[in-house]
Parts: structure tokens; C-alpha cells; sequence
């Protein structure tokens, strides 16, 4: 295949050409590395192929370590990879003759199966992933490399009506097509067949599921996907002109902000009803392309067909949950909203069992969870719920290349799904739930969110640091933007999220709350930990210095606990309160006065919440600290000096001071105090109204 750098990429208008010569250079002719370079640009676009979709491969010839004589490998991305991220232990190398020598023990369909095992046989990198169950669909092609993609585009031919002649018309004796199989070996010899039926083609598309390209180099295979691309997408393009797609809107949506608002206040409701068999964690969007089709005519009519493409089924369930909720719905009657929507959410597992029992064989897999992964809230938006983040927004984002596929389908001819029972065996297909068991185990605190005041340094942000690093989810709340943004970059996207936060102000509270419903479904623990600290005499102690006090510790304390418990109360799925006080607040000493009633304040706060919440099955526990001195915000400055002062010592020797005074003789840490967090959300789930001194032992202090 001829390629032209200078003229090919102008014509790209629906992908984006992203070789970069310079960057190619530097790998220094590795075929293995273009082609991983190759991937990460292709899995780089969405429209192209989502997290987790498609496949790549390329085929090098190397020196046999057993022989020392020059054979064919293949690298393909490994089982359960992403191109978008891939890299090189991510893929697998295997002995290409070994692998088409494998024809001759296949026993057909009924035993396809037992051909993913076979792979292992066909090793050639001892550190190579698990095989795909594509690898036998780019092994038994000769081209050197190969693109297995899923475009938005490409499927939209795929699933039409009519899509082999669709496929005709658009290139002519350039493409092949083979009817919807679901991957296995069987389908490699169909596309083995293909090829020997159509000499001279560039790609197959694949009827309900995808395409195959490829070219001589790795340049001229990205080219070749590119360009397929392009063209399927100019013609869908071409018959869509000025229609309405999905038969147009039927309902309109109000604006972004009221949008947000709604969805905030349903999506801790949403959250509950969805975690009746396992907890989730959720994800909202807004996007044009999803209001346009939750708002369409057709939305009746296409939601409950599902999907088409394997990758998208396996992410979205069999089909969403369309809610018949208006946009002005008043969402803060809870218990009204919930009777309303708890017959839709009986109806959908209820039809999902009877989809279980129609289509299950002898030796399926018991039954998953029955409840909805997506919901579509018709003027507002998508909701998607599953066990962490990331699976919740690669949900999405498969829905969304869905709904891009019925759209294109329909303005071709008319969209057609995987058949209820192809759907089946696709979702509990043996080796997917081989897959499934070999993810790790899920840490203690996964499905879980915490909100954090005060995380964006000290305690605060070591108590997110250990939540985190234990599997919850993380919001971030500060009254530092700067502080927060630092703090933020500490984890992984789909881990944490922040807002600022004034504790002091009810709308600021309201506000971080409504981001943290946004971003994962709800709270499950509410962690006060933002504070300030002010040593001085009675006579120096003004009323400005008091009233700061309350406001920040006692008041913040109330606030989130008052506005954090409606969220609980609509997942009811219970919940932990932690509140951060002190030492001070049981124990008399000089200079503190404003600061020791305030954290006593906030201790018997804690009681009386637990008191009132433990019906709600919603916890709250204190945690207090003593002499937390080494990267805590409170000892810098003023009351650092305070502190020395009345104790007679340096401020350097504040850290040695607290250590030698308490019975441990231990200097306490941030991360000391996560740690008895982390005991409250995680482990002692029967203690409520408790206290927990983590001071290294001082007597005084002692509750009983």
C-alpha cells in the first residue's frame, strides 16, 4: 500500500490523523514498538475504538531460541488490554505457524472454547499476557500488521439492515463482510475464507461487530483503518444531510445548570436502588450526543433493542432503564420519588431473570446482579452504575458509541441488535467469566465514596490518602484551590475529584456535595477534618478569634453532617461519620480556652449524632488527635508559638516535647490518625458514638 505523508491526511475530516514522524523515528524501525505506538493513537479516539475495544497486531521474524532458526511471531495486545494504553507487557508473542497449525486439531464450534488454551501451546515470549480470543483472527491472516477496530462509523454499516450490501455499495470488491459471529477461531477461518474468496481487499468489515484492516508497515495499516473510517463515516454523513436523527425531539431539555441540579439530587436515590445486591459507584453526562437521543421520538423504540457490538454489550447489560420522570419532577421528596421508581427497577430484574432462564445452557454461569447498568433520565441525562469509576464511565462511554451507532444504522437503513440469545452467550460466555475471575479480589473499602473537608494537606490529606490507597473513591473538599489541585494529582483519574470548600458557608457545603453526587453517585463516610488552631490567654482572646473557631470546627461539623445525611438517607445504604477533634477537648490546659470548647463541642456533636442516626444505620464516630505536629497545617504560625509558650520550650522542640510526655513516648503522625479512619469506616462497623484517642497514650486524656 502507497503512502503519500503529503496528501493523506488532508482528507480526514471524522478522524484525526495523529502519526507524528518525529515520535516514529526515535523507535528506530522496532516493529513491535510502531505497532504499539500504532494502538495508543488509534485507542486514542473514542470514535475509533472505546477502553478496552478492539485489537492489534503486527508479525516480526526472529531468531527460534531452541533452533536458531528464523521464524514467524506474532504481538498481539494481550487478553483484557486497552490499545488506547497499551505497552509492551501488555502484549503476547506467539509462534505464527504454531498457531495456524492449530487448524488441524479445531473440532468446530461446539468445542471453540477449548482453542484459547491451545494459544498457551503457541508461546514464543515467555513473558507474554494471556492470549486474546482474537488471536486466532490476526494469526490466520498473513498481513504483517493488522487492525481489529470498532468505529462508531464501521458499525453503524455493521448493524444496519442490509450491511453486506451496504458494504458493496460503499467499496465496491475492496471490502469484504462476514455475518455477526460472536470471536473464537471459528470466525479466524471465516476471515481466512474471506480473503481467499476476495483477493487484493483491504479489510472485512464484520456484520454487527466491527472491522479488519491492515498494511505492509505499521504506517500504512493506520492509514489503510484511517481511511476506511473516513469513508464509511462520509456516507453516513451523506444520508443523514439535514434529517433529524431519531425521528426527531420529543421532549426538550432544560439548561445546563438546572440539568446538574437534577441529576445531583436523583443520583444518591438511583444509587440505592441500584445497589440492593452489590454497592456501586456511579457516573452522570450531559453530553449533546446523549440528549439528543434520551430526548428523541425513537428513544422508545431503540433503547430496548441494546446493543450490537460485543465490547458495547458487555459494558452496558442487555438493554438501560428509560425512567418516566419529568424534568420538574421536585426530586427532594424522597420517599415519593423512590415508590415511584421502584416498580421500574422491580420490572427490569424481573425481565432480565426471564432473559437469564430463556437463554442460559447447562453449564452457564449462575446469574449476575439484575439491576441496571444505564439509566436515561429523558431532558436531563445518562446515569451508569457499576463496581468503581472507571468501569462506570467506560460504561458510558460505550453507550454512547451505541447510541452513535444506532444513529448512523438508522439513517442508513434501519439498526439491528445482537439477538437475545447471541446477547446471552456473550454476557456469560464461559471465558469471560474465566476472565472475570482472575481479576484481583476487591480491596476493603472499593464501592465506597468519602468526602474529606480539609483534605488538601495534614491529616486531611492523609486520611484521603489511605482511603484511597484502601479502594474508596476520594472528594476533596478545601478552602484552598491551590492546595487542592496539588493534592489532587495524588491519584488516578478515576479515583478522586475535588471542590472548594467553605465549612463556614451553607451554599459552598450544598455545593461540594452536589459535585461529589455528580461525580460518583453519592457519599458513603463524611470525614471532618478541616480545622484551625488558636492558643492565647483568656484577655487575648478576642471575639473574632472565637467566633472563627466555632465556625470552623462546630458549625462546619453540623453543616456537613446536616446536608450529608439527606444524601445517606436517600441511598439508604447507611453510612460512617468521622469527626476530627482533639485531645484539647477533654483536657483542661492554659492559653486555649476558644479552641478546647470548640473540639468539645464537636465531641459531644458526635454523640448526639450517633444518637439520633443510628436508625439510619449511619455511624459517627470522633477521632482525637494530640500533638500532630510534623506536616500539619495547624502548627504553623501562631499557634506553634502559642503552644511553645505555654509549655516553656522551643518550637523546633515541639515534636520532641509532645513525644516525651506521652506514656507511648511516640511523636504522632497524619498518617497515625488515617489509620484510626480508616479502622472506623472499614473495620469496628458496630461501633457508633465512640471516641478514639490517638495521642500515644495520655492519661489525662483517657475517656474512661
Amino acid at each position: 500500500m502507497d503512502v503519500d505523508l503529503n496528501k493523506r491526511p488532508a482528507i480526514f475530516n471524522h478522524v484525526d490523523f495523529l502519526w507524528d514522524e518525529k515520535k516514529a523515528a526515535t523507535l528506530n524501525d522496532d516493529q513491535v514498538e510502531l505497532f504499539i505506538y500504532r494502538s495508543n493513537l488509534l485507542g486514542a479516539d473514542l470514535r475509533i475504538t472505546n477502553y478496552g475495544g478492539g485489537n492489534t497486531s503486527c508479525k516480526t521474524i526472529e531468531k527460534d531460541p531452541l533452533t536458531g532458526e528464523a521464524v514467524e511471531v506474532m504481538w498481539i495486545k494481550g487478553s483484557g488490554g486497552d490499545i488506547g494504553t497499551l505497552k509492551r507487557a501488555g502484549i503476547a508473542g506467539l509462534y505464527t505457524h504454531r498457531l495456524r497449525a492449530l487448524k488441524s486439531i479445531y473440532r468446530g464450534l461446539e468445542h471453540e472454547d477449548e482453542m484459547v488454551g491451545l494459544f498457551y501451546h503457541c508461546i514464543y515470549d515467555l513473558d507474554s499476557r494471556a492470549p486474546s480470543i482474537d488471536t486466532a483472527l490476526h494469526g490466520l491472516l498473513p498481513f504483517k500488521h493488522i487492525d481489529h477496530l470498532h468505529p462508531d462509523a464501521l458499525i453503524g454499516i455493521a448493524a444496519a439492515k442490509d450491511s453486506q450490501r451496504i458494504t458493496k455499495e460503499i467499496w465496491g470488491d475492496s471490502m469484504g463482510w462476514v455475518p455477526w459471529q460472536r470471536p473464537g477461531f471459528d470466525l479466524g477461518l471465516q476471515l481466512e475464507e474471506c480473503l481467499k474468496q476476495n483477493l487484493g481487499i483491504r479489510g472485512i468489515v464484520l456484520g454487527g461487530h466491527g472491522l479488519f484492516t491492515w498494511g505492509d508497515t505499521s504506517l500504512a495499516c493506520y492509514l489503510n483503518s484511517l481511511e476506511v473510517i473516513e469513508q464509511a463515516s462520509v456516507y453516513i454523513e451523506a444520508r443523514t444531510g439535514n434529517k433529524t436523527s431519531f425521528g426527531g425531539q420529543k421532549i426538550k431539555s432544560p439548561d445546563a445548570t438546572q440539568r446538574l441540579e437534577q441529576a445531583s439530587k436523583l443520583a444518591p436515590i438511583l444509587r440505592g436502588l441500584c445497589s440492593q445486591e452489590q454497592q456501586m459507584i456511579g457516573h452522570f453526562t450531559h453530553s449533546d450526543t446523549v440528549l439528543e437521543f434520551i430526548n428523541s421520538k425513537d428513544l422508545s423504540k431503540l433503547a430496548p433493542l441494546g446493543t450490537s457490538c460485543p465490547d458495547h454489550f458487555l459494558r452496558t447489560k442487555i438493554k438501560p432503564l428509560v425512567l418516566d420522570l419529568g424534568v420538574e419532577t421536585d426530586l427532594t421528596e424522597v420517599d415519593k420519588i423512590k415508590d415511584q421508581l421502584l416498580p421500574a427497577f422491580e420490572a427490569y430484574r424481573k425481565d432480565y431473570l426471564v432473559y437469564y432462564e430463556a437463554c442460559k445452557h447447562h453449564n452457564s454461569p449462575p446469574v449476575r446482579d439484575p439491576n441496571p447498568v444505564v439509566i436515561l433520565y429523558p431532558g436531563i441525562g445518562m446515569f451508569t452504575f457499576a463496581k468503581n469509576k472507571q468501569t462506570a464511565r467506560v460504561a458510558a462511554e460505550f453507550y454512547i458509541n451505541a447510541i452513535n451507532v444506532m444513529r448512523g444504522a438508522e439513517a442508513i437503513t434501519a439498526y439491528t441488535a445482537l439477538s437475545r440469545q447471541e446477547a446471552f452467550n456473550i454476557e456469560y460466555w464461559l471465558l469471560e467469566e474465566d476472565k472475570l475471575k482472575r481479576q484481583p479480589p476487591e480491596q476493603p473499602l472499593s464501592r465506597k465514596v468519602a468526602i474529606i473537608t480539609g483534605a488538601g494537606g495534614g491529616i486531611g490529606k492523609a486520611i484521603a490518602d489511605k482511603l484511597a490507597a484502601e479502594g474508596a473513591n476520594v472528594f476533596l473538599t478545601d478552602v484552598s484551590e491551590e492546595r487542592l489541585e496539588v493534592a489532587n494529582l495524588s491519584y488516578d483519574k478515576d479515583v478522586s475529584a475535588y471542590a472548594v470548600c467553605d465549612v463556614t458557608d451553607l451554599e459552598s457545603i450544598q455545593n461540594a456535595y452536589q459535585l461529589a453526587c455528580l461525580e460518583f453517585g453519592g457519599v458513603d463516610f463524611i470525614i471532618h477534618s478541616a480545622g484551625l488552631a488558636i492558643s492565647k490567654p483568656l484577655e487575648e482572646h478576642t471575639l473574632e478569634n472565637w467566633d472563627l473557631l466555632q465556625n470552623v470546627l462546630v458549625k462546619g461539623q453540623f453543616l456537613m453532617a446536616q446536608q450529608g445525611v439527606q444524601i445517606l438517607r436517600a441511598q439508604g445504604l447507611g453510612g460512617c461519620i468521622v469527626n476530627i477533634a482533639s485531645k484539647n477537648g477533654l483536657v483542661s490546659g492554659p492559653n486555649n480556652v476558644g479552641y478546647g470548647t470548640a473540639k468539645a463541642a464537636q465531641q459531644h456533636m458526635t454523640r448526639l449524632l450517633a444518637a439520633e442516626l443510628g436508625k439510619d444505620n449511619i455511624r459517627v464516630n470522633t477521632v482525637n488527635p494530640d500533638g500532630v505536629i510534623v506536616g500539619s497545617k495547624i502548627w504553623e504560625g501562631e499557634w506553634a508559638e502559642g503552644r511553645a509558650k505555654a509549655h516553656g520550650v522551643e518550637v523546633e522542640d515541639l515534636p520532641e516535647h509532645y513525644a516525651k510526655r506521652n506514656l507511648l513516648n511516640e511523636i504522632i503522625l497524619p498518617d497515625d490518625i488515617a489509620n484510626a479512619v480508616f479502622s472506623l469506616v472499614a473495620i469496628l462497623d458496630k461501633s457508633t458514638g465512640n471516641t478514639i484517642n490517638v495521642d500515644g497514650g495520655m492519661a489525662t486524656a483517657f475517656v474512661r
